[in-house]
């Protein structure tokens, strides 16, 4: 199993919140996530992500995630490997000892739902603004663009102006960084 999914910059949340409730979709309470970003410390951005490892702290409400994915066909459709930490700081030092480097920090309020079979994310990401997420978790006998265009045609249904994303939140900060 892989993960997939679809990101989009939000330019009316009202109107996709109403959207959302109108497909059934109940959001959770807003919750704060504090995300790191690592990558191999060969890795630079503007090289190809696919088939590369990048990991991830995360807390959320005292709780830490470690995460690893690996894209497999781009950015968006990753092999995922997730577990709780005890100790954030034990796991970065473990982290860079394993030759990653810290990259950028990712903080959001997201609050998340179920849409029929997948699951969506509306997040306010801190320097970038609102988007929503759709996911999807694919066998890896599945394509996991053809994956992400039966997800987008699921998003356009709502009939909401939305602006589809390619990139990943630590890849926009890093732009609006490098532009700023």
């Amino acid at each position: 199993m892989h993960e997939v999914e679809v990101k989009y910059r939000v330019s009316d949340e009202t109107a996709l919140l109403a959207a959302l409730t109108a497909h059934g979709v109940v959001l959770s309470d807003a919750v704060r996530q504090d995300d790191q970003a690592y990558a191999p410390s060969a890795w630079r951005y503007g090289m190809s992500k696919i088939g590369v490892p990048f990991a991830r702290l995360r807390t959320q409400d005292g709780r830490h995630l470690f995460t690893v994915k690996r894209p497999v066909d781009n950015e968006m459709a990753c092999l995922e490997h997730e577990t709780v930490v005890a100790d954030r700081e034990q796991m970065h030092g473990a982290l860079v000892t394993m030759g990653f480097t810290p990259t950028v920090q990712i903080v959001k309020r997201r609050r998340t739902g179920r849409w029929g079979e997948v699951s969506l994310c509306l997040d306010a990401v801190e320097g970038l603004g609102t988007f929503v997420e759709v996911e999807a978790l694919i066998g890896t006998e599945e394509s996991g663009r053809a994956a992400q265009e039966r997800l987008d045609g699921l998003v356009r249904s709502l009939g909401v102006t939305v602006t589809r994303i390619t990139d990943t939140y630590d890849s926009l900060l890093r732009s609006t960084a490098a532009a700023g």
